[in-house]
Parts: C-alpha cells; structure tokens; sequence
C-alpha cells in the first residue's frame, strides 16, 4: 500500500473540505452583516435561521443520496440536488474571487508607499501617521472589485446552468489515419459521451442528443462510457433512449468510472446487448467497410492507480487483441490510457472523461481548466508517436518527438461528452457530439 499516496489524497481532500467550509462561513458572515442594519428583529433572525434551515436540507440531501440502501429520506433525483451544486459551486467561486482581491489589495498597501498630506511644504518634524490620508477612489475602487468579483460567479453559474449546458454543439472533424486502407477513406464515426442520466440530465435531454448524432448519418456509432452518474440513476432509462441510435456499422460502447461507482458494468453489458447493441469489454470487434477492415477495441475505464495507491498498467492484457494487418480504433473512457495504446501501435484512440473540464476560461490566450490537473488531454484531437516505447509523458514533449516518428502518429480525440457531474453548469465547454470522419494519411 502506498501510504504517500493516500496522504496526499487525505490532504488534497482536508484542503477541499476546508476551503468549502470558509467559503460558507464568509457568505453567513456577509448575510450577518448586511441583515444587522434592519430594523425588524423578527425578519433579521427569519432570515439568517432560513439560511442556515437550506444549508442544512442541502447537506442531508448529498449525505442521503450517498446511501446505497434504498429508503431515503430525500428522493434522490430532487431539485434540491441541483440547488445544491448551483449554490457551492457559485458559493465557492465567489469567494475565491473576492479572497483574489482582498490579496491584490493587501499587497497594494503592503509595498505601495503612501503620500503625506503635504507634497509641496519641507517637513520640519518627523512623519506621523495622521500625516497620511488614505485614497478615498482606491478605497472606493478595491470595494466596487470586491462586490462584482463576489457577484460575477452566481451570475456565471445561472448561465451555465440555463444556457451553455444546453447548448448541444455537432462537432465534425477529419482525422487522418496511419495504416488507413484506401477503402476506409471517408468512414464517418458519431461519438456520444459522458451522458450522465442523472437529475440534472433528463431522458428528453439524452433523446435529443441522439436525434443530432442519428442526423449525421454515421457509418459507426459509438458511446464512451459514463452513461449514469450514480447507483440511484436509472441505466435502463439511459440505454432505452441510447437504442435509438442508427447506424449500418452497429453501436458499440465501453465502460466508464461511474459505471463502476454505481456498481453496474455486468448491468451495462447486458442491457446493451438485449438492445442490439455491443458494450466491449476487453474485446475486439472487427468492422467491414466497402471491402476495407477496421480492428474495433473496447475496455472498461483504466484505473491509473489501485485502491491502495499503487501505480497500475493501463491497458493490460490488450496486445492480443490488436491487430497488424488493419487499423485499430480503441473505446476508453480514460483518455490517460493514450499514452500506452500508441506505444502499442494503437491507430485511434476515442475517450471522454473531462467535460472540457465543465469550465473552461482562456486568460491571455491560455485555457484554464479544472481538467488540467488529471491530464493533458481535455478536448478535441491529440496525436503522439507510434511504437515508441518509454516516451515522455508530457505534451510538449511529445510535439518535438514527432518529426521524428518512423511508424507514424497515433491520434486521440477527446469527446466532451453532453452530461455534468458536480456542479450542473457548462461554461466554455459546451456538451458536444462529435462526427469523425476517418481519411487516409
């Protein structure tokens, strides 16, 4: 067991915890300050027990909905749920903003030497404090910053929540392919991801996803995992709605993480197969096209670690399952798992997993995302060297490898996917369904 590893995993999760419990403290704070200058004692009081009366429903809600068992006292698709991770996440946000500039203003008045009242007369004794007049308009100014840095995320938030996560974009993209029979030139892929049947995505919402991907008229439809949040979600929902995906090729699928949180991989399999459907496991199918071949591989989601910390092979156990005399397309809701499938010659690897990172801002043209801190592959389409053991797991890296790749470039694309987890809110990261078409190198 690899105790480091679970120290800091201890101490990442502490921190998070803490910084949640600040970030509550400071808006009953402000609520406590603001409801102090009311002159009716009974509405001063109704209002602050009111507060904390929502803050506890919404604790008993997540708690309850962490049960397995059934019997909750809180139904687990409730719009309390979604009040809820509205609220933290904006909650949280808000005050990190306004802690930002509490820091640039203390370091203002930390390092900015201040004026005397006089700059025209010679002092004829020493400097005294009264000497020194604060700035009214910096005062006034670092106040106005405070208040819209703390409002700018609620409203951020209600955006995501009601516009930008609804906003389903049909992405199409060529890729060209190492190995890709002339035949196969052309074949075009519709990739679902990341659906997230849960209360925040309704069976109407996945329906019309797969009214738009069934719109593209795909030769191949596949779906990356993730079809449910959690173990009170309904997989049978999610599967009758993703059945109605068309295409000649078939529908394949793979496994993603919250299949395994929710303890419904086999469930997963079956419901796929008694729909006509295929989820691979651990197994190829090989797919004919207009006398061309492609080599289609599936695997549940690959763990990077185990339980207890220690650092596992990706992809294990895969190499009988490729082939050499056509090109292999890989299922993995992981995109991490890239980096070994093109050091076994894998062509295409098709993944989920980051929702863009939900949020995803750009800051003097650099992106910034809550995905970068689990990998560098957060959306869209990636490549590395083939058949190029011991690379260097980091991209830039990888970019001054590939002139010098003999075998050719692996590529990756990263869906990102239509669903949310945590927080139900999309903001430069819209829900994408993702039309691929296969050209050859």
């Amino acid at each position: 067991m690899n105790w480091s590893w679970i120290l800091l995993r201890s101490v990442v999760a502490t921190g998070i915890l803490a910084v949640l419990l600040l970030s509550q403290r400071f808006w009953y704070r402000g609520l406590w300050r603001v409801t102090s200058n009311w002159g009716r004692v009974w509405l001063r009081v109704g209002v602050r027990l009111l507060y904390l009366a929502c803050l506890v429903l919404i604790m008993l809600a997540i708690v309850d909905g962490l049960q397995v068992e059934k019997g909750h006292v809180i139904p687990a698709h409730t719009s309390i749920i979604t009040f809820a991770g509205l609220w933290f996440a904006s909650a949280l946000a808000g005050y990190l903003c306004v802690k930002f500039v509490h820091a640039i203003e203390w370091g203002w008045h930390r390092f900015h030497k201040p004026v005397p009242q006089s700059l025209h007369k010679v002092p004829t004794r020493p400097v005294k404090l009264e000497d020194f007049v604060p700035d009214p308009s910096r005062r006034t100014f670092f106040r106005t910053a405070s208040v819209v840095a703390g409002a700018a995320p609620f409203l951020g938030v209600m955006y995501g929540y009601a516009a930008e996560r609804l906003r389903y974009e049909l992405r199409r993209v060529e890729i060209p392919l190492t190995n890709l029979p002339p035949e196969l030139d052309g074949l075009e892929i519709v990739q679902l991801s990341d659906i997230h049947l849960s209360s925040y995505m309704t069976r109407e919402s996945v329906r019309r996803a797969v009214d738009m991907a069934n719109g593209v008229g795909a030769d191949l439809a596949v779906v990356t995992g993730d079809l449910i949040t959690g173990v009170h979600d309904s997989l049978h929902d999610c599967v009758e709605e993703v059945r109605h995906l068309r295409a000649p090729l078939g529908v394949y699928g793979c496994n993603g993480n919250h299949e395994i949180y929710a303890r419904a991989e086999d469930l997963a399999e079956r419901l796929f197969q008694q729909a006509g459907m295929k989820m691979l496991r651990q197994e190829n199918a090989v797919i004919s096209y207009k006398g061309g071949q492609l080599n289609l591989i599936g695997v549940d989601y690959q763990r990077e670690r185990m339980a207890g910390g220690r650092k596992t092979q990706m992809l294990a156990n895969v190499e009988p399952l490729i082939r050499r005399d056509m090109p292999n397309i890989l299922l993995s809701h992981n995109p991490n798992s890239f980096n070994r499938a093109a050091e076994l010659g894998i062509e295409l690897s098709l993944a989920g997993h980051t929702h863009g990172g939900q949020v995803q801002v750009e800051i003097l043209d650099v992106s910034l995302s809550p995905a970068r801190f689990i990998t560098d592959y957060i959306a869209g389409l990636y490549h590395r060297p083939l058949l190029m053991p011991d690379q260097p797991k980091r991209m830039g890296e990888t970019i001054r490898l590939m002139p010098k790749a003999p075998n050719g470039l692996g590529a990756l694309y990263v869906n990102r996917g239509i669903g949310t987890v945590g927080a139900p809110v999309r903001l430069g990261a819209p829900p994408e369904i993702t039309h691929i078409v296969l050209r050859h190198a």
